[in-house]
């Protein structure tokens, strides 16, 4: 049985990523579209640069033919904004990317975009877990899953091979002030960490007459030996190449392009909080925007500082990118992220975007016509500076039932070095300090670990609660 977490379903290739169980997978789906009457216009399915995704995407295109539900097949590795941008602006009611996003190179997965190029809410994937669970009955029950031969799919139309990247790029360059930046004549790293966002980054900051260098772009299934997750600890090169080559700024990708990593004109890495607060103090500031901002429960409190001192309101909800997108939409917010290094802007896709979020980050440099450490240095002086601790442990299932117990059943905390304000379970255990500081712990819904993340005034505050914290669940 596939499990649906925050960010799709992913497993281990060749333990539970098989071929059976994505067509499963795809037959669900298909039982699914043909119950809701959804299957005129077909669905829109790409992969990135994983093991076996290009694959899994034609093993899946056999059952989806075999049903009679055409498959708009981008026909070459692609990002994962790209399949969300065609699903809304073609007004599909699904689409599938194949991809495990920043996971290590072991796993790989399956996204679901619903109507309006959306990530599929927790409603929507439990319905997708039902319809797995009969097609799982009917097997054993005599029926197979029915395929159509690829080839003889394509032929008869039912998969379209085609790339609309173009459009894709179109969209982002019409929302960002390509003249601005081609006054600038900025120089630029880009590292894709061997995924996919090369092509549409190195096309559009080219046509903004941007110096445009790259590193890590050729396809490497297993990432380089690294997780392509854009982190500190992940883009040493790229702070050593911005250094080497006095680029204005970094730009770093994760594996499917939808998260984003920044080393700044200084070398100096960028968290993702900071990149979060950096645009929609940009969006407000300079481009005169107005409206809410959305964060996880797990994402700096630094853009509420911000919000507030431009009389807005910053909204929390559970990780997961479905949450902040459906709250944006509730709430007509401008910008939606995560620590993770996701986010998204108003009017552009309603999803995460790694290479809108680059552009607009050249786009703030070019505009303001300072260097992202000042506009970094400017926040600062301003709202004020605090401190994120982040750490993760792996659990036995075992110790995983004992931690749940402990922290989200019987509601049981260590004691605490500060007065508290109150304690959230929307997702995972997050304690509000008095004094505006946090801590959370909760389980990953992409890997099989226990994450606690603190925010505090000062780093050997937020290292003691995570210690606290550490002690007390008996962490290793």
């Amino acid at each position: 049985m596939i499990k649906f977490g925050t960010g799709g379903w992913r497993a281990i290739i060749g333990d539970d990523f098989t071929k059976v169980n994505i067509q499963k997978l795809a037959k669900a789906l298909a039982l699914k579209m043909e119950d809701e009457g959804e299957t005129e216009k077909g669905i829109c399915i790409g992969y990135d640069r994983r093991f076996l995704a290009k694959e899994a995407v034609m093993w899946a295109c056999e059952v989806f033919a075999a049903e009679g539900i055409r498959c708009w097949f981008v026909d070459r590795s692609s990002p994962t904004p790209l399949i969300m941008y065609y699903v809304m602006a073609h007004d599909l009611p699904y689409g599938m990317m194949v991809t495990a996003s920043h996971n290590p190179a072991i796993y790989n997965g399956i996204k679901v975009f619903t109507k309006g190029g959306r990530d599929a809410n927790e409603e929507q994937t439990k319905e997708i877990e039902r319809y797995f669970a009969l097609v799982e009955e009917n097997i054993e029950k005599g029926t197979p899953i029915v395929t159509m031969p690829y080839d003889k799919a394509r032929m008869a139309g039912l998969v379209v091979e085609f790339n609309p990247l173009n459009e894709y790029i179109d969209n982002i360059i019409s929302q960002t002030n390509m003249d601005a930046i081609r006054e600038k004549g900025l120089r630029v790293a880009l590292d894709p960490m061997y995924g996919v966002s090369q092509t549409s980054l190195k096309t559009i900051l080219s046509i903004a007459r941007c110096e445009v260098e790259t590193i890590h772009e050729r396809h490497d299934t297993l990432f380089g030996g690294k997780l392509p997750a854009p982190n500190a600890a992940t883009l040493r090169s790229l702070q050593n190449y911005v250094l080497d080559r006095y680029c204005d700024i970094g730009i770093a990708t994760d594996g499917d392009a939808d998260r984003i990593g920044v080393i700044d004109d200084t070398g100096r890495f960028l968290h993702p909080n900071d990149i979060l607060v950096l645009l929609y103090y940009y969006l407000v500031k300079y481009k005169g925007w107005s409206g809410p901002a959305v964060r996880n429960v797990a994402t700096t409190h630094m853009l509420d500082r911000v919000a507030e001192s431009f009389g807005q309101v910053c909204y929390e909800v559970p990780v997961g990118f479905k949450y902040i997108s459906s709250k944006m939409q509730e709430t007509n917010a401008i910008i939606g992220g995560e620590s993770s290094g996701g986010l998204t802007v108003k009017g552009h896709i309603n999803g995460k975007d790694g290479i809108y979020a680059a552009a607009l980050l050249v786009e703030m440099i070019a505009v303001t016509g300072k260097r992202l450490s000042e506009i970094a240095r400017d926040i600062e002086e301003e709202y004020g500076s605090i401190y994120m601790e982040e750490r993760d442990y792996k659990f036995s299932p075992e110790r995983k039932v004992e931690i749940f117990k402990t922290l989200m059943e019987d509601k049981l905390l260590p004691e605490m070095p500060y007065a508290i304000d109150k304690v959230s379970y929307l997702d995972g255990c997050k304690v509000y300090f008095q004094n505006g500081g946090w801590i959370i712990a909760r389980f990953s819904g992409t890997e099989p670990l226990l994450r606690i993340f603190c925010e505090m005034k000062s780093q050997p505050e937020a290292i003691k609660l995570c210690e606290i914290f550490e002690k007390y669940l008996e962490l290793k």
